[in-house]
């Protein structure tokens, strides 16, 4: 029964629950220099949303299901924020674009929404309110 799954692996080649390398998908050079763009573009999107005290920065890896992309808000108090995802290459809309600006505006927007409420759930316990 484990030998018809695709999780079984190939005997000799492919450990069980791992990836062909077939199955895993290479980026272009051309690819791999829009992706770095449109990372880049979501960290300064979400730069834009905060304070300068919030520490912006982007990672792209390979994973086993391809490029894994990841921008993380460490906050000036609280504990850090990321959104990681796996931009899907097939679908691409555009040759200018691997992630939508859609896409990015709104992992943007969440990051730093979260890095907010981090901030807020930090202090709010510290504060004491100054009027009633």
């Amino acid at each position: 029964m484990n030998g018809n799954t695709p999780y079984a692996g190939l005997p000799g080649e492919t450990g069980a629950g791992q990836r062909a390398a077939a199955d895993v998908p290479e980026l272009s050079r051309d690819q791999k220099r829009l992706l770095h763009r449109d990372v880049s573009r979501i960290a300064a999107r979400t730069r834009e949303f905060l304070p300068s005290e919030y520490v912006v920065d982007s990672d792209i890896t390979s994973g086993m299901s391809g490029p894994q992309v990841t921008v993380a808000v460490r906050p000036p108090i609280g504990h850090a924020v990321s959104a990681g995802f796996t931009p899907d290459l097939e679908d691409v809309a555009t040759e200018d674009d691997l992630i939508t600006a859609d896409e990015r505006n709104e992992v943007a927007r969440g990051l730093a929404a979260s890095a907010a409420l981090q901030v807020k759930q930090a202090v709010s316990n510290n504060v004491k309110p100054t009027g009633k």
